[in-house]
């Protein structure tokens, strides 16, 4: 009788899920059938609640005393920024899947890679919304490669960009006059400077994206191909070209490659005691304040390799499959995707990182302003940066370096 019991339980469970995920599914497909207008209309007046990673206190600055006001006075949306980690609000909205509640707490969250890959294949994702968005329509397009994928998974409407950072390298002007411009030249540079270059252990996400570049290089195919899932035959034509490059390199490394910095910390440590004349990052603004700060020397700059191009990576606002008010989800989007939320947000004051959207869709005002931004001297401009920009890569070329560079190089 027991087992019947539980049996019987389980079948009910699995009904009842199943019930509740058609609800969503009708309920969310109602709200997409909308006009943009009848959208904005139903959000007056609500509240939406951001969940987002709440350790940077300039992103929190940014919303709570620049965006929240504004979406109050233009919209009557209250937003209220709820800081939890991802992993966290993933598991929250995993838990209330399986507990076929419809009607969750959370109408926006922060995402990307992973996790992303994560919620689409977990089917914890309202629907296909970006193309019912005025902004992202016209200054991003689906078209745009940060719509089309995020690190090797399709998008498919799923997520609307939100920011995007781009690999940059510093280096200490006082010392060099002019840097590399391509990955040639930075090889030519550490053999004339021996000891003065390194780069992060590639379990570290930036010693990581360094090797990409060189993946990038080495596999000689268009963007499009490597901004999708893992392709065998680009590993296989990169391989010799990514190692062999690294070995050239490596006596010529601090301290002759026997080691390497852990983390980018360790990395900024040795440029700012001067044993090393570069280091590296995924934010092009991100000197700035360690310059302000004194950890960095006042001379530091920045470049960018134009062969092979400059790896972004880009993140992204999603709405779960049970919001609460996905109409005020959107209209909240909506808004962080308009010219004038993205280019506040670029200010370094407040938050200090790239746009999402296209340059060349912007108006000649919306460019003067971009322009007139005063981003630092260590800041390369908008211009340069998009110029040669790369899309990141799926996170399997992550694990394929990780696994292949302790044997390829490390032991060698």
């Amino acid at each position: 009788m027991k087992l019947k019991s539980l049996l019987l339980i389980g079948i009910l469970f699995f009904i009842v899920g199943c019930e509740n995920d058609n609800v969503n599914k009708v309920e969310n497909e109602d709200v997409l059938s909308k006009k943009w207008g009848e959208i904005e209309s139903s959000s007056e007046g609500t509240e939406v609640n951001l969940f987002m990673w709440g350790g940077d206190e300039g992103i929190n600055q940014y919303i709570d005393e620049w965006a929240a006001p504004r979406l109050k006075e233009e919209y009557n949306i209250t937003l209220n920024r709820q800081p939890m980690n991802t992993e966290e609000f993933m598991q929250k909205l995993l838990t209330e899947k399986k507990a076929g509640k419809n009607k969750g707490t959370i109408d926006v969250i922060w995402i990307n890679g992973a996790n992303f890959k994560n919620a689409k294949n977990g089917d914890l994702l309202f629907g296909s919304f970006t193309n019912k968005l005025p902004n992202f329509n016209e200054y991003i397009g689906s078209s745009d490669q940060n719509a089309k994928f995020d690190q090797g998974t399709k998008i498919d409407g799923l997520e609307a960009p939100w920011g995007n950072v781009q690999f940059v390298f510093n280096y200490d002007s006082s010392k060099i006059d002019s840097p590399p411009k391509n990955l040639d030249e930075l090889k030519q540079w550490i053999k004339d400077h021996p000891g003065k270059f390194t780069y992060p252990n590639v379990s570290d996400f930036t010693g990581n994206t360094f090797v990409k570049h060189l993946l990038v290089q080495g596999a000689g195919e268009n963007t499009d191909i490597l901004a999708k899932e893992v392709n065998e035959d680009v590993l296989t034509k990169s391989e010799d070209y990514i190692w062999g490059y690294l070995s050239d390199i490596k006596p010529s490394l601090w301290r002759s490659g026997e080691t390497y910095p852990e983390s980018l910390t360790k990395l900024d440590t040795l440029y700012s005691q001067g044993e090393v004349w570069m280091t590296m990052g995924f934010n092009s603004a991100r000197a700035e304040s360690l310059i302000a700060n004194g950890t960095f020397p006042d001379s530091t700059k920045s470049f960018i390799l134009e062969q092979p191009g400059s790896i972004s990576n880009t993140h992204y606002l999603s709405i779960p499959f049970n919001s609460p008010n996905p109409e005020g989800a959107m209209t909240v989007i909506n808004f962080l995707e308009s010219p004038e939320a993205q280019i506040a947000k670029m200010d370094p004051e407040m938050w200090g990182e790239g746009t999402v959207l296209n340059y060349d869709k912007l108006s000649e005002e919306n460019q003067n302003k971009i322009e007139s931004l005063d981003r630092g001297d260590s800041v390369l401009s908008t211009e340069i940066l998009n110029q040669y920009k790369l899309p990141d890569l799926d996170t399997g070329y992550t694990e394929w370096i990780n696994n292949e560079w302790a044997n390829r190089v490390i032991e060698k």
